[in-house]
């Protein structure tokens, strides 16, 4: 039995902070479960795609957030609890259904789970998507730890339900890998069937609808924000003078530099859990006593702003600063020792920040730089592109592991926007420049959103080779199904749609279809490609070795070694593939057969053939 469905309400485990939240849902009667995976939001739908194995659950990995918040609108406008989970840039591409979602409202509980990524652990940017609420003008709920990541999870079922209206819940990646303890409460049953109530003129959005429904909207809002003023997830502690606005994980650490710096009798701290709508007059009531005040919040300035809005609106006088305190700043996350500086500088406490630990006779630790896998099938793939194009060639690239390409020996990257940009984009470098473009997407970002730019390239009639890079799953973001998976991968019974079916079904007339571990004849088909007068498509296909390893379909090969008497230094091994399985020591080339997966591909690089498979 999968943990999360352990029912033994009072009984205290340890979750990781996205565990928690699943588990709020689980305890909120769960019924409905969409997403597309994104780090830092991909551990909530791995733990409903392992219940639904164990139960009523319906879980679905989509294909793309678009498609994950209209499979989800769909339950909950029929009348089942749903939740659809996704990272902060993919609320991007599921903000058109979002904002025509606000105004039809649902019938059941829906909570949209949107993971905010500062410093960019594992994005292309690091938006704050507080500003979605105030677009909406949907409700957001920010916890700060995990037994609130758990409560207020299912306290978002209810207020969705209570106010019809999809409610955010918003965290970010510090709060959805922390892990710590949660007090489980009772598991609610779940309503699996329902029956969808046809009402055209409140769910049809043509304009002379809209516009009654953007009435009811603002009406909710107005609900909301009697919510938020009396909701105990907004809280004012302690009565000082000094007063500090904070929301998220900052909470913790205000809290934290509050107790170091020992001003607990100074302080009155405002906490925003129910962060969107504004508690406007709960704002007024903690700020009308207070001499000055200070917002910690993690990138942009919001309640920064609002607050410094409300307190003019008002006729308040006192001084709110957040940015340009300290190191408080619009970029990356925050930590406690900045948040304790930013406190001491502003309230002018005489701090002196601890020393940090002196390392200086400690080994300087050998660099790590982010690297394909050992016999990654991408690097095959990028080596017979480039021993093709060459190097004046233009290579848009895309979401997914395939984007360290552009790191150098490699360097086949040229461009990086979002999700499924490799295709478009390289219809414009196509017609804007006379350069060759060869452009690079993997197989999950192609059913993602490469699809309607590869319709586009057809239609437009653009010139330039698309490489699909298959490696059978979802790479990046953990292992997760797409569409084009083979069925008993996953043990889910589902039909395999074909990427080379759809490509070919998108009208291109030049596909196709390689094993990268073949050098000679991938190369072969990328020299056609590129002499092929128009548009041309490379599928790259070849498992991912630790998903070959995980499903028990790993490489039955030895691994190889360099063979020091035929070895002539030439390193063409390692300066033009750069495996990580390949180091020097001293002046010589040598293999670690513990990481070599014995793909073949540095043997068939090295010219002096001096790259054997170990015997034995």
């Amino acid at each position: 039995m999968h943990k999360l469905l352990t029912d033994s309400p009072g009984t205290e485990m340890l979750l990781l902070g996205n565990e928690a939240i699943a588990r709020g849902a689980l305890e909120a009667g769960l019924a409905f479960a969409t997403c597309y995976p994104g780090t830092p939001s991909s551990e909530i739908p791995e733990q409903f795609f392992a219940i639904s194995k164990e139960t009523d659950l319906y879980f679905e990995y989509s294909t793309n957030e678009k498609v994950a918040m209209e499979v989800a609108a769909g339950a909950a406008i029929s009348g089942l609890r749903t939740m659809v989970t996704m990272k902060h840039v993919g609320l991007n591409v599921a903000a058109d259904p979002l904002m025509t979602l606000a105004y039809t409202g649902v019938e059941a509980g829906m909570v949209i789970v949107n993971a905010d990524d500062p410093y960019l652990f594992s994005s292309q940017n690091e938006q704050d998507n507080r500003y979605y609420a105030r677009l909406s003008s949907l409700p957001m709920l920010e916890p700060t730890n995990t037994q609130e990541m758990k409560d207020w999870t299912k306290a978002a079922f209810e207020l969705s339900e209570e106010l019809k209206l999809p409610v955010i819940l918003r965290t970010t990646t510090r709060l959805a890998h922390v892990r710590g303890g949660v007090k489980l409460g009772e598991l609610q049953p779940r309503k699996v069937k329902t029956t969808f109530k046809k009402d055209p003129f409140h769910y049809v959005c043509v304009p002379a609808v809209s516009r009654e429904l953007h009435k009811l909207l603002l009406r909710k809002y107005d609900q909301a924000v009697e919510k938020s003023e009396n909701s105990p997830m907004n809280e004012i502690i302690g009565n000082g003078p000094w007063g500090i606005v904070a929301n998220g994980v900052s909470v913790n650490y205000v809290m934290d530099a509050v107790s170091d710096l020992g001003i607990e009798d100074k302080v009155s701290i405002l906490k925003l859990g129910f962060s969107y709508p504004m508690p406007r007059d709960l704002c007024v009531r903690f700020m009308e006593p207070l001499e000055k005040v200070l917002v910690v919040e993690e990138l942009e300035p919001v309640v920064e702003h609002e607050l410094k809005t409300i307190a003019q609106e008002t006729g308040l006088t006192l001084e709110i600063k957040g940015k340009g305190v300290g190191e408080l700043s619009r970029l990356f996350e925050y930590n406690p020792g900045m948040v304790r500086k930013g406190i001491a500088e502003y309230f002018e406490i005489d701090y002196k920040a601890p020393l940090p630990v002196d390392t200086s006779d400690f080994p300087a630790l050998p660099g790590r730089p982010p690297n394909l896998c050992a016999g990654c099938p991408h690097r095959a793939t990028f080596y017979a592109v480039k021993q093709v194009y060459g190097t004046d060639a233009i290579h848009p690239t895309d979401i997914g592991c395939y984007t360290l390409g552009l790191l150098p020996p490699l360097s086949m990257g040229d461009l990086v926007i979002c999700m499924g940009s490799s295709v478009s984009s390289s219809c414009g470098f196509s017609r804007a420049t006379d350069q060759k473009v060869a452009s690079f997407i993997g197989d999950s970002t192609f059913f993602h959103s490469g699809i309607t730019g590869l319709v586009n390239a057809v239609h437009n009639n653009h010139k330039f080779t698309l490489v699909i890079m298959d490696n059978g799953t979802t790479a990046m973001t953990g292992h997760q199904p797409h569409p084009g998976v083979e069925p008993e991968t996953t043990g889910l019974d589902l039909p395999k749609v074909s990427v080379e079916d759809v490509v070919r079904g998108c009208g291109v007339k030049d596909v196709h279809v390689v094993r990268p571990y073949n050098l000679k004849k991938t190369i072969e088909a990328v020299r056609a490609s590129m002499e092929y007068d128009g548009l041309s498509v490379i599928v790259s296909k070849e498992y991912c070795p630790l998903f070959a390893r995980r499903i028990g379909k790993a490489r039955k090969a030895r691994p190889f070694y360099v063979n020091l008497d035929k070895c002539k230094n030439h390193r063409d091994c390692i300066n033009l593939l750069a495996c990580p399985a390949m180091f020097l020591e001293g002046e010589q080339v040598h293999i670690d057969k513990n990481l070599c997966i014995g793909c073949t591909v540095c043997a068939q690089v090295c010219p002096e053939n001096a790259i054997m498979p170990l015997k034995g």
